[in-house]
Formats: structure tokens, sequence, C-alpha cells
């Protein structure tokens, strides 16, 4: 993976939106240096309105964003799903998801899973298994990040850092 970095310090956050789980990476670039400041998903309860549950990926996202001050965001776009009433509630929680950075002064950086997949492991076929190893490899964690939505905003954080 060939990551462009600059003498500037930054930090970069990688969004993966869902309306169960929205999954966020935060990677601090200084110089030459990566190191993942904090990764998790916001889960919201499947049985809560639609609308409140909307509310509560505002609010978490919200806190994120004004705990680390992101100066430059990514977020994965939505790819075709069979399951028509679930690609709808997906799409909402990535409008709630770009509505709250828009708030925030931030425009997130789109990506496709294929693009992600290319970034990180330089194949836009690769597997779940070898996005979530390189992310480890990268940014030198342990541990694959958990759950995989976390995993999934740290490749997209890291696709964010060349666009």
């Amino acid at each position: 993976m060939t990551i462009i970095l600059t003498s500037m310090t930054k930090i970069v956050l990688g969004i993966d939106p869902g309306l169960a789980d929205t999954g966020y990476g935060i990677i601090k670039v200084d110089g030459s240096r990566l190191n993942c400041l904090a990764y998790g998903s916001i889960k919201t309860p499947a049985k809560m309105e639609l609308s409140a549950r909307l509310q509560i990926l505002h609010f978490e996202l919200d806190k994120i964003i004004k705990k680390y001050r992101p100066q430059t965001v990514g977020i994965e776009q939505l790819f075709f799903n069979k399951n028509v009433t679930s690609a709808l509630a997906v799409g909402q929680a990535r409008g709630v998801a770009l509505l709250t950075l828009y708030q925030n002064g931030l425009v997130a950086h789109d990506f496709t899973p294929a693009q992600v997949k290319r970034a990180v492991c330089a194949y836009g076929q690769a597997t779940k298994q070898q996005v979530q190893k390189m992310v480890r490899l990268t940014l030198n964690l342990q541990e694959i990040p958990k759950p995989d939505d976390a995993a999934d905003a740290l490749a997209v954080a890291l696709a964010t850092l060349n666009k």
C-alpha cells in the first residue's frame, strides 16, 4: 500500500455507515507515522423507531468529531443491495452521517468498496479478511479491529490518505 504523507500532522476519520452499526476509525498522521487513535461502532437498537436510531447516530458521531477534530473524512458509498428496505435504511444513516459532517464544517470523500480494497490491498476484489489483515499491519495493531464495521472504517480512513 502506498500512502502519500506530508510533514503536517492531521487527523483522518473513516466512516462505514449502517443503521444497526456505523463503524468509525480515526488515524493520526504525523510525518511518516500512522497512529490509530480510536475505532469502534455506533450501535442502534433494532426495536427502536427509525428517527430515534438516526438521532443516536447523529449524536454519537457528533461527539466523536468534536473529540478528535478530524481535518479529513472518508465515507463508504452504498453498494447495491437486493433488500430495498435495508438499503433505504442504510442510505438514511449515511445521509445523517453526511449532515453531521457538514454541520461540523467537514466534507467527506466518497469511496466505493472496491476503491477502499484497492487502496488498502492494491486489489479491488480483495476479501474482507485480506482488508482486515492489511489494516492491522499498516496501523501496527496487535489484532484485527473488531467489530468488522470498525475495521472497514479504518480501511476507509486509510483510503482517504491517498485522496
